[in-house]
């Protein structure tokens, strides 16, 4: 009897949310892309959608009510009572007004040349977090920034507090808003700020999961499992938070993870199934969710074999829905085995940077960025640079060498924005034009400041991360180079680091002659001398 009443209450409750949704206007999808790689290595990309619809974001100006808009604090989120939006960010969102928010954790680098443009485009190795704000009271724009990035660092368990005035810069041209902004009587602007050398573990999956309407529970959100996806060759987790005029606020939280299944199992075979890819299978669909896929991107010129049976198959892609597809779902794709077959070393990016920092000394150096196009066409690229004010950049020294010949013109629509010590980085925009099957090499010289020791981190001799440069084509072919934003590695720069053990070695000077002149002292005083003849002591 217990247990039938249980169903009871699980089925009503599971009805009563459907039906919630369907009178405060929320709705929830969730997908997941696996995408094999010209290496052997296998994609997988988490997406999950949650629309609140008929919203927009608040007015900073005005935290209540409002007679003559009709924005999202009038409609059924006036009391936040979401079924399934996630509270604990719609209300970091709602709190301090913000318009557009995205965020992106990342472990590892991804490899443009050997798997191509991400699914997912913030790929920037570390922690990075940039929103648009609306500003009508100019005092209020960086205490609200500060508070978006302490909640957000509460909720995530990072330390996204750290990105202050050191780390935040506003380069509106390489990032657009991705949604609407609020036609109001006042000026959006850009909070960026980066953070490369933060590290993605558990601790940021948890909460991850727990924004989620089904949690872990069920649905394609079960296959997140740490073991599997910290594994990989590269993984990362991304909040995007947009207003989509005419529809509402979507949140699409993302998880991408680059499995390395040859070195995980030790094997030659490019097999892979749900079990070794999750070590989980989908056992069952998400109640809630108004479309849940899983889609598998096919090979297009080898023999291969899927199970079970897509639902569908479209633009190359194997379809399965789950709440229709068998239970469990295991989704399992093998190849005849080729005995001659290797990686591909093709590249499979039109497109080859490198970055680096020369220079031994740790007072100057030059940073030195190497671009190869192998188009056969001119490309141009939105280029972004920004340095935290420790590492100077000086714009007079800049050389852009091209084919091995000087073309300093090949730079336009410069943007720099000099750094201010202990306050301000350094933030340099330009448009760089790339002449057709050719190798430039952009060089600047720079200096290295000389940290207070306050300012060193608890691993002051590791060095200091440097945020990666970023690169988006212009008036390119979309289906050869994506207007999307391109990473380049991280740099580490060695600063010159005092000697922290001298302050131990002081200490410990110290307290042995306070301990000899005290000890003696001491035993002066309290030590009473006497006189012992040897004759009387026979």
């Amino acid at each position: 009897m217990v247990n039938c009443w249980r169903c009871v209450a699980v089925v009503f409750g599971v009805v009563a949310a459907v039906a919630s949704n369907e009178l405060t206007g929320e709705a929830f999808e969730e997908d997941l892309l696996v995408k094999p790689l010209p290496d052997g290595k296998v994609l997988s990309k988490f997406t999950f959608k949650t629309l609140l619809k008929r919203a927009t974001p608040r007015r900073p100006s005005r935290p209540g009510l409002d007679d003559d808009e009709h924005d999202w604090q009038l409609t059924e989120d006036s009391a936040q009572h979401y079924t399934l939006f996630p509270l604990a960010l719609g209300r970091v969102i709602r709190e301090y007004a913000v318009d557009e928010l995205h965020l992106s954790l990342n472990a590892g680098h991804w490899q443009y040349e050997r798997w191509g443009m991400p699914e997912e485009p913030n790929v920037g190795t570390g922690a990075e977090l940039w929103a648009w704000l609306a500003e009508e009271d100019p005092t209020t724009l960086d205490a609200r920034w500060s508070s978006v990035r302490n909640a957000l660092a509460g909720l995530f368990c990072a330390t996204l507090g750290t990105m202050d005035e050191w780390r935040t810069t506003s380069p509106a041209l390489t990032y657009p808003p991705e949604g609407g902004l609020p036609a109001w009587n006042a000026t959006h602007h850009l909070r960026h700020a980066t953070l490369p050398s933060e590290h993605v573990c558990t601790e940021n999956l948890t909460p991850f999961r727990k924004l989620l309407p089904c949690k872990s529970r069920s649905g394609i959100a079960t296959l997140l499992d740490p073991h599997h996806l910290f594994d990989g060759n590269w993984h990362g987790l991304g909040v995007h938070v947009r207003w989509i005029p005419e529809e509402g606020i979507e949140v699409r939280l993302t998880a991408q993870v680059v499995s390395d299944l040859f070195r995980t199992l030790s094997t030659d075979k490019r097999d892979w199934s749900f079990q070794t890819l999750f070590g989980r299978t989908i056992e069952k669909a998400c109640p809630v969710a108004g479309r849940s896929t899983v889609r598998v991107a096919l090979p297009t010129h080898e023999p291969y074999q899927i199970h079970p049976e897509p639902t569908l198959v479209k633009d190359n892609l194997a379809i399965y829905e789950v709440a229709q597809g068998p239970v469990p779902l295991d989704v399992d794709m093998k190849w005849p085995m080729p005995q001659n077959w290797r990686p591909s070393n093709n590249a499979s990016h039109p497109l080859s940077i490198r970055r680096a920092l020369r220079g031994f000394s740790q007072e100057r150096g030059q940073l030195s960025i190497v671009i190869k196009n192998e188009l056969p066409s001119e490309v141009r690229l939105r280029y972004l640079e920004t340095l935290p004010w420790f590492v100077q950049m000086y714009l007079h020294t800049m050389r852009i060498e091209s084919n091995g010949g000087l073309q300093n013109d090949l730079l336009s629509d410069i943007s720099y924005i000099p750094t201010i010590p202990h306050s301000r980085p350094t933030t340099f925009q330009a448009t760089l034009t790339l002449p057709a099957s050719s190798t430039t090499e952009i060089t600047f010289d720079v200096t290295k400041a000389f940290l207070r020791y306050t300012e060193h981190l608890p691993d002051a001799q590791r060095g200091w991360d440097l945020p990666p440069a970023v690169f988006v084509p212009l008036d390119a072919d979309p289906g050869v180079l994506p207007p999307t934003r391109i990473y380049t590695p991280i740099l580490l720069v060695d600063l010159a680091t005092p000697d922290f053990s001298m302050p131990y070695n002081v200490i410990i000077l110290s307290c042995s002659l306070i301990a000899f002149l005290f000890g003696s002292t001491f035993n002066l005083l309290t030590r009473k001398f006497v006189v012992i003849r040897l004759d009387q002591a026979r």
